[in-house]
């Protein structure tokens, strides 16, 4: 990442920071905690520390039912075995900004949030736009971002949003969690249908419960389904029948989501206790960002250096869905 040089020649940075480093590094750390307050991330991805360079994240297939086997009967036996799994590597994250000496013996020490804010700022945006342009790319193998190619694929090998999700133990009982068809009451309860019917690897009925549409900042989806969930009447009737969908649901708008796919709105559906119980996306922080500050002994200007290792991937797909007009490939939802 390049880094970014704050010069007194500019004339617009001539108060940036005052003469002591440590208060620097003291704002910035307090900032990004702000920041980590009112990100997203924690409320979609499942959110693991790690000590390692990778973490692997693995299923086991269900134990068999218990069976009627009448007055002295024996015990059946029934075995488990290790479904999907997925390792997830962290990435190492660098940003640094710099000023010069002539500026620390200069600035008042009142202007430095301002700046340090902003670099902190990079950071927290940083993380946004990679877990946010990660999961909106999961409608493919593969997601570029900022240059990088990332893996989003899940434990099964094909995309996080697929018509095919394989099972571990049953050849050719595909799954799906795509789907096509523009947003609207009847689609949100078909989808809806559908998750309630996802199943484990052996065919049992799991019990996903999705409770939490995502959505991208756009107003006219916002209005849609606020429209569909907010009334306790059906908003697309004109008669008095009752909406089941009044009060079921939380909605997250995430302003660093891309607006459309395939130039359409789309939406995601979500059990918010599955993804985190089952660890379905994990978002791995190894290193925090920490910031040092040293200085350049060839120009003496005081450089703030900031590091992090994070990753994110997917792991088990049962806990969301998308649909969308754009969703190409997708379950077509058709009007009721």
């Amino acid at each position: 990442m390049p880094g970014i040089i704050f010069s007194k020649a500019s004339g617009v940075n001539d108060s940036i920071f005052g003469k002591s480093q440590e208060p620097i590094k003291a704002i910035i750390n307090q900032k990004r905690e702000l920041f980590e307050q009112k990100s997203m991330i924690p409320k979609i991805f499942y959110m693991d520390k790690s000590t390692n360079f990778a973490e692997k994240y693995a299923s086991e297939t269900s134990l068999g039912n218990f069976e009627d086997v009448g007055e002295n009967g024996a015990y059946p036996t029934t075995e488990m075995q290790e479904g999907f799994s997925k390792v997830i590597e962290s990435r190492t994250w660098k940003n640094q900004f710099a000023v010069t000496q002539e500026m620390i013996e200069d600035a008042k020490i009142g202007k430095i949030k301002q700046k340090a804010n902003a670099f902190v700022t990079s950071f927290g945006r940083t993380r946004e736009i990679f877990a946010a342009s990660l999961l909106a790319g999961g409608i493919d193998t593969a997601v570029k971002i900022g240059g990088k190619t990332y893996d989003a694929t899940g434990a099964d090998k094909v995309a996080l949003f697929s018509t095919a999700h394989p099972s571990a133990t049953k050849k050719g009982s595909n799954q799906s969690n795509r789907f096509t068809a523009a947003f609207g009451q009847y689609v949100m309860d078909k989808m809806q249908e559908s998750m309630q019917d996802f199943k484990d690897e052996d065919g049992n009925l799991l019990s996903v419960m999705p409770d939490t549409i995502i959505i991208p900042n756009d107003a006219s989806l916002t209005r849609a389904v606020l429209a569909a969930i907010g009334s306790d009447l059906d908003p697309e009737s004109n008669g008095n029948a009752m909406n089941f969908q009044c009060g079921l649901w939380n909605v997250l708008r995430w302003g660093y989501l891309p607006k459309t796919i395939g130039s359409k709105p789309y939406f995601m559906m979500a059990d918010s206790e599955y993804l985190q119980n089952y660890m379905c996306l994990p978002f791995v922080d190894r290193v925090p960002l920490s910031v040092r500050s040293v200085i350049d002994e060839n120009t003496d200007a005081n450089v703030m250096k900031g590091r992090a290792r994070f990753g994110a991937g997917f792991n088990d797909w049962r806990g969301i869905a998308i649909c969308g007009e754009g969703v190409t490939g997708g379950t077509a939802i058709t009007a009721g």
